[in-house]
Formats: structure tokens, C-alpha cells, sequence
């Protein structure tokens, strides 16, 4: 990675590890902002889709603004060396707390999901003598054709606001005294590999803003959510210089500012998880890498079902090539990597998961007792700990016997 071997990343700082390329989180966010030119925007990167710090800062020092669904993601940015300015805030279920918090740093908007929580932000403003700045989230009823549990275009899915019934809510959000109406979005999906949808989304969105024009709503911006994907496998993932080709001619002539969320598209390929092999086991036809990493590690393949590349560090000239399940030591039998993939490796090879920048290390936890791993930052020909890996008292921190009964 960059000009750091992997394998001297593993000697130095042990496995399960996960590791990010700088270079490539920055060409990835870069080509956001060259696609787009001169037109008026704003990147937002998803924060959910990998969390740590310096990974923020990274996307930070080049200009990005971030999507969040939850106070620590705010707080994240913000020690990142974010600005709130450039945040907008997502999710169907914000608390007053949160939205409190985020009023008093002035984000750039809260992207309001419900009518519910319409009122409550607008409660919530008032009692801080505040305006809320409020995009609405709106569901374009658009089938992105992607795992069923990362699709959020649909109406059965529990996100955004009935975009029929949005033009009435639209007119209701006008009349509150602590509501500023400065945008609306949507957000149909993630790992998109077909530009069609979003096209789609885009005429339809694009319909509502002329409506509520003409009704006297005018909007700042139109915030376009994320959702490209990315090349696991064999998927003809499209190039962002594509998505916006298709995309910008659809807003030739009009005034309001892009918003865009991108996550995955921008972390997933800059990352990989490291690990080592512990043991070969064959039962019968049947063979396993018995590895030290485990979904609790990195949840995508027993979640859903993902496919992700996962090859040796290095050739083995001594072992016989066979096909190989990767299981880790979690009491799953979900808890797995990979499935029937063709290695020639021994015990104590170390193994390389590739894509993994992306829901990776933001998804894993302590099942089993199991302490996280570290990550590590790779710029030029240095490599830097920018999670320390957890200990056992990393683990227990927080937790309290009971007192002796007499």
C-alpha cells in the first residue's frame, strides 16, 4: 500500500488490522470535486460508512463537508477539524438532545425524515430562540435495485417523507416560526452499479422543486444523497466522471446548490483488513482457513452476504493450492470471510481482505468478548496507528461487580 509492504504492517502492529491508503481516500473524494467543476456544491462525506478520526480529517483538509446520523458522528468531525457549517445532519430518529446540540453549532441543515420530527426541531429551535435550517428528506418511490438491506428509495422502506405527500408538509414546515426551508433530498440506496436509478430519482425530485416553486417555496440546494458503488467483485461500477456526465445536464440553468453524500465510493478501495491464518482444517470435502479475524471484525460477508476478494500476502511455493472457507473463532456459524476461495496457504500465512475501508472496522464489536482491531493510516512510506488496538481493559471499561451481600 503506497510504499509500505502490508506484510511489515502486520509484523509491526499485529492482526486483525485494518489499513487505509491517504493517497487513495483523497484521489476518491478528488474525483467528487473535479466532476463537478465549476458548479455551485457541496461533497458531504457519509461518515457512517467509516468513521475514524484521521480518515475525517483527511476529507477535511481537502474541503469536503460531512453527512451524520448521530451526535458522535458530530463530535467526530468536529475533532476531525470539521466545520459544522458544512454538516448536514441525516437519520429518522434524532432526539432533542442532538438536534440541540447541533442548532447550537449552526450546521448547514437537518435533513428531516417525518412530520414528527418536523415539529420536534421546530419545538426544539424555538426553546433556543433559533431558526432550524431543514431539508426534507423525500422517498422517490425508485427501485435501486440493490440488497434489500440497503435500499431506501422504496415507500416500504422506513426512510424520507412520501414524496406525494411532501408538497402539503412543505406548505406546513413554511408556517412554523423556528423553520428555515432551504432544501430537499433524497437518498435511494447504497452500492449502486446502474446510473439509471439515480436518473430516475433526479426527474422526480426535480418535478417537486418546480411544484413547490411555483407555491412560493423556493429551495437553496438539492442534495442528491449517495449511493454509487464500488467494484468488489466483477461489477461494472461506474466512474464518477460518468455519474456526473449523465447527472449535471439535468440541472443546466437552475440556481440551487448540489449536495452530495457519497460513503462508500469514497473509503471502501482505500482500505484493507489484515489477518493471520491459525490453522488448516479439513473435514472430509470440506476445507478451513481457521483465520484470527471474525465477523465480529467485519460484519459484511455474514450480514449480508457479501462478497469480498481476500488473498495471501505472499506465494506459498510449499502448499497445495485448494478451496478454502475463511471462518474466524466467533460461535457462529455465520462467522465467516469468505467462502470456496482457491489458496495455496499453511498455518501462520497472513491473509489480505481487500474493500474494506467501507463498513468495515464502523460495524464491528466486542461479540465474544473479542477486543477490536487497530487501524492504520499509510502515507507515502510511513505507516501511522490511528487506533490504538483495544485491550482487555479497553473491553471492561465501564462495568462494575455487584457489592458482597452480607
Amino acid at each position: 500500500m503506497e510504499g509500505v509492504a502490508l506484510n511489515d504492517i502486520a509484523d509491526q502492529f499485529g492482526t486483525p488490522c485494518y489499513v487505509y491508503s491517504k493517497d487513495a481516500l483523497s484521489q476518491n473524494f478528488m474525483a467528487y470535486k473535479n466532476a463537478l467543476g465549476d458548479r455551485d456544491h457541496l461533497i458531504c462525506y457519509a461518515v457512517k460508512s467509516n468513521s475514524n478520526i484521521a480518515v475525517l480529517q483527511t476529507l477535511a483538509k481537502l474541503g469536503a463537508g460531512f453527512d451524520i446520523v448521530s451526535v458522535g458522528e458530530l463530535e467526530r468531525v468536529l475533532i476531525a477539524g470539521g466545520d459544522p457549517s458544512k454538516v448536514v445532519f441525516s437519520g429518522v430518529a434524532k432526539t432533542a438532545e442532538e438536534m440541540r446540540r447541533a442548532l447550537q453549532l449552526g450546521i448547514h441543515c437537518f435533513n428531516v425524515e417525518s412530520e414528527a420530527e418536523l415539529e420536534l426541531l421546530n419545538t426544539t429551535a424555538g426553546e433556543q430562540n433559533l431558526i432550524a435550517p431543514v431539508s426534507m428528506r423525500v422517498n422517490p418511490d425508485v427501485d435501486a435495485k440493490t440488497h434489500a438491506y440497503i435500499s431506501t428509495g422504496l415507500k416500504e422502506n422506513k426512510f424520507g417523507i412520501d414524496i406525494n405527500l411532501a408538497p402539503e408538509i412543505y406548505k406546513r414546515a413554511a408556517q412554523m416560526d423556528n423553520i428555515n426551508l432551504v432544501g430537499v433530498d433524497y437518498h435511494i440506496g447504497s452500492q449502486l452499479t446502474d446510473i439509471k436509478p439515480f436518473i430516475d430519482a433526479m426527474d422526480r425530485l426535480l418535478l417537486l422543486v418546480d411544484q413547490l416553486n411555483d407555491a412560493g417555496v423556493q429551495l437553496k440546494h438539492i442534495d442528491i444523497g449517495g449511493g454509487l458503488g464500488v467494484r468488489y467483485k466483477n461489477e461494472n461500477a461506474p466512474s464518477v466522471a460518468d455519474y456526473m456526465a449523465e447527472l449535471l445536464p439535468l440541472l443546466e440553468g437552475r440556481h440551487e446548490t448540489l449536495v452530495m453524500e457519497p460513503g462508500r465510493s469514497v473509503t471502501a478501495n482505500a482500505g484493507v483488513l489484515l489477518m493471520q491464518v491459525q490453522f488448516i482444517k479439513s473435514n472430509g470435502d470440506k476445507n478451513f482457513a481457521i483465520v484470527d479475524t471474525a465477523m465480529n471484525d467485519m460484519l459484511r460477508p455474514a450480514l449480508y452476504q457479501a462478497w469480498m476478494d481476500i488473498q495471501p500476502l505472499e506465494l506459498n511455493s510449499s502448499a497445495e493450492e485448494k478451496p478454502y472457507d475463511v471462518v474466524g473463532p466467533v460461535c457462529e456459524t455465520g462467522d465467516f470471510l469468505a467462502k470456496d476461495r482457491s489458496m495455496a496457504i499453511t498455518a501462520g500465512d497472513r491473509l489480505c481482505l481487500l474493500s474494506a475501508g467501507a463498513y468495515g472496522f464502523v460495524m464491528s464489536s466486542n461479540y465474544n468478548s473479542r477486543t477490536r482491531a487497530a487501524e492504520i493510516m499509510v502515507d507515502g512510506d510511513q505507516a501511522y496507528v490511528v487506533r490504538a488496538r483495544e485491550t482487555i481493559a479497553d473491553l471492561t471499561r465501564g462495568e462494575k461487580l455487584l457489592p458482597e451481600s452480607d
